[in-house]
Formats: C-alpha cells, sequence, structure tokens
C-alpha cells in the first residue's frame, strides 16, 4: 500500500481572505503536481482531504486531472493543520488502498515522522505547498518507509 501525502497548494494569507483559497501561483503549482501524477501513471484508488478550501481544490484538481472518478472523502478530524498526527495513523491502520491525502503543514511532516520514525519528531522531510511526499508500506513488517518526493521547485524546473 501507498500513502501519496500532498501539501496542499500555496494559498491566499488568512488575513487576506479566511477562506484561504489558492494564489495563481499555488493553482500553477497543484497544476505542474497533478500533470505529473498523471503523466506516471500514480495508482490513486481513494482520495481524502480536509475539507478547507486549499485541501478541497488542490484534490479537485489532481482528480480531474488524473480521471479520478471515486467518491473524495473528507476526514475534518484527524488532518487540519494543528492537529496530532496519532487519531490519523490510527485511521490509516486498517486501509489498503493507495490513497491520495491532501493536507495541512505542520501536521503532514509530523505524520510523516510519526509513521516513518514511530514519532513526530525530528522532521525528516521539509513539505512546502505542493508538494507530493509517496510513503509505502511494507507487506510484511507494515513499516513506512518514504518511497519518493516531488516539490514544486523540482517541477518548475521541468516547465
Amino acid at each position: 500500500m501507498r500513502l501519496y501525502l500532498v501539501q496542499h497548494g500555496e494559498a491566499i494569507p488568512e488575513d487576506l481572505d479566511p477562506e484561504r483559497p489558492l494564489t495563481e501561483r499555488g493553482r500553477s503549482d497543484v497544476q505542474a503536481l497533478a500533470s505529473f501524477i498523471a503523466g506516471s501513471d500514480v495508482p490513486v484508488a481513494a482520495m481524502v482531504h480536509s475539507g478547507k478550501l486549499r485541501a478541497r481544490d488542490t484534490a479537485a484538481m489532481i482528480a480531474d486531472a488524473i480521471g479520478f472518478g471515486g467518491t473524495q472523502q473528507v476526514l475534518e478530524k484527524g488532518l487540519l493543520p494543528k492537529d496530532s498526527p496519532v487519531y490519523f495513523t490510527e485511521t490509516i491502520a486498517t486501509w489498503t488502498k493507495d490513497t491520495l491525502v491532501v493536507g495541512h503543514e505542520p501536521f503532514m511532516s509530523r505524520l510523516v515522522s510519526r509513521l516513518v520514525l514511530g514519532m513526530e519528531r525530528p522532521s525528516i522531510v521539509d513539505i512546502s505547498p505542493g508538494t507530493l511526499v509517496c510513503l509505502a508500506r511494507r507487506p510484511v513488517s507494515g513499516a513506512w518507509f518514504v518511497a519518493w518526493m516531488v516539490t514544486p521547485d523540482l517541477l518548475r524546473r521541468g516547465r
């Protein structure tokens, strides 16, 4: 099983718009990431996001690009920026499908560390807006590891 963890695209600051929609750069970065995912035939069997506008829009752009026809599940508990990854870690323990998760920082970095190291600190990845981290779970031991990672900077170089 693989988890594709996506930090939503760059969003407008909260003091300018409390809903925090994606900026033009955020939309451009997410579109580049969505094209990368579609062109790489990344298998996505399920999609989950926090329900916040920036995460919802990021998930929708990726779903459109890859032709995802399934339901996007909203997890309002366990995926928010300041949530502890403990609940989410317990939630995904039963998942068996390759799942794309769109969330927020600092939650996503803490989740990666918790899954790979068994603790939230130190942070083992730097997840900027528009980044995708692919985690894979070993079939026998169930241990997670970072399989690969794509950042917006890397994708911008290819344009």
